[in-house]
């Protein structure tokens, strides 16, 4: 794991994809006047997937998003703003959002259901499109292929984010080079069933378009539906791929080395978007890694640390570095397992940063002030034992603390 609370390294030009142009502004939709809208356009049309929340309410650039996937042979671009959800806003919210895709279209040349919308921050309140469609075609104007700009758009994306959010990594095709760059945002309401906040990854690799959903959808499984915050899965979570194979490399099929070379790359940079996620969550002090072992399976493994990962009295435990086992217990215990899926209480271990604090059940004798200093460090884990099973499973989560009260108590004021 990378040093945790800080910004991202600064991006390398050598792993800057191929093919990807990219803009932000400021529109207005920020009361503070920071960049609200950012703009990611591929010189050629891309393959792409993406993977929504599963929240019953849906925002309307997700509805609209989910359907331009649908009927597109490919994908230019990708328009995000932060400042308003466009969420809860009915049938305007829905015109507001194909009105933003038709403008980009116009500056770009293609047809609408060529670009994908994307919109985060306060839900229920009419979204200003006026001032995304007079920043439009500057915005399109704007598009440059430099580092600068990329890191610009992680930036425009953030809501409540402390820090901007990208990552990057390159592996090889048939001797050549191609690279992988991800953005994400999200500090709270996060608790993804998919996906995040919002993550945009783009590659000049070529792919098919089954090939593409097929690993986006198993790689968020492993990292972005890893993550919780605060147990609320957002109305607005969208992660999206694409892949324009400028790189000039052969397409990948979904086997062999150099494929399992990009599910590598991928990964890595959706494991590092997901954790800077949960170690940015508001109020955030310490990480913690939750990993249940022992399981009766790993559906079970992942339902147990799930439930202890979004336990408040666990988190504000983890807050005041308090080596309350027993919480951490109890919460397991009321995991909701699959039918026939249970455990021995009376079996169970538990490690607090490393050391046994309870075994078969019980207390163990450990140092408390001890375990009190290394759970005050930024980076926890914790490590449940079933002994029931083969089944494991890992979710990363952050500490609850009296600042995430103040930041969502204060959100809209």
């Amino acid at each position: 794991m990378k040093p945790l609370f800080a910004e991202p390294e600064l991006l390398s030009p050598d792993l800057l994809p191929k093919g990807y142009e990219f803009a932000s502004t400021a529109c207005g939709l920020k009361a503070n006047g920071r960049p609200d809208l950012a703009l990611i356009t591929s010189d050629t049309p891309a393959v792409a997937a993406g993977v929504f929340t599963r929240n019953r309410v849906k925002a309307a650039p997700v509805l609209v998003s989910q359907e331009h996937l649908r009927v597109a042979g490919g994908i230019r671009a990708i328009i995000a703003n932060s400042g308003n959800a466009n969420c809860a806003t009915g049938a305007s919210g829905l015109a507001t959002s194909r009105a933003t895709t038709a403008a980009v279209a116009r500056e770009l040349g293609c047809s609408p259901e060529e670009v994908l919308v994307c919109s985060t921050g306060v839900i229920g309140v009419p979204l200003e499109v006026g001032k995304i469609l007079g920043a439009i075609p500057r915005l399109a104007q704007d598009g440059i292929r430099s580092t600068d700009a990329a890191a610009r758009v992680a930036r425009a994306m953030m809501t409540t984010d402390t820090r901007p959010k990208w990552s990057a990594a390159s592996f090889r095709i048939g001797g050549r080079q191609a690279n992988v760059l991800g953005f994400a945002k999200g500090a709270g309401m996060i608790h993804p069933q998919m996906a995040t906040m919002l993550a945009f990854v783009v590659t000049d690799a070529a792919l098919a378009r089954p090939v593409a959903q097929s690993v986006l959808s198993g790689v968020a499984r492993r990292t972005f539906n890893s993550i919780t915050v605060d147990g609320d899965t957002s109305t607005n979570d969208t992660l999206l791929l694409l892949a324009n194979g400028a790189s000039g490399c052969p397409a990948l099929r979904a086997d062999g080395t150099e494929y399992r070379r990009f599910v590598k790359a991928l990964e890595s940079v959706c494991q590092e978007l997901a954790l800077a996620i949960v170690t940015d969550g508001e109020g955030a002090t310490r990480v913690a890694e939750i990993e249940v072992r022992g399981a009766p399976s790993d559906v079970a493994a992942e339902q147990v640390a799930r439930t202890i990962a979004t336990s408040p009295l666990v988190k504000t435990a983890l807050a005041g570095g308090d080596p309350n086992w027993g919480r951490i217990l109890a919460a397991a215990g009321r995991a909701p397992l699959a039918k026939g899926a249970s455990f021995d209480p009376a079996r169970v271990d538990i490690r607090l940063a490393g050391t046994i604090v309870c075994r078969r059940g019980e207390a163990h004798p450990f140092d408390e002030n001890a375990v009190h200093e290394k759970l005050l460090e930024r980076h926890v884990p914790v490590v449940i034992d079933l002994k029931s099973g083969q089944g494991r499973a890992t979710i990363w989560t952050c500490d609850l603390t009296t600042e995430y009260v103040h930041i969502n108590a204060d959100y809209r004021s």
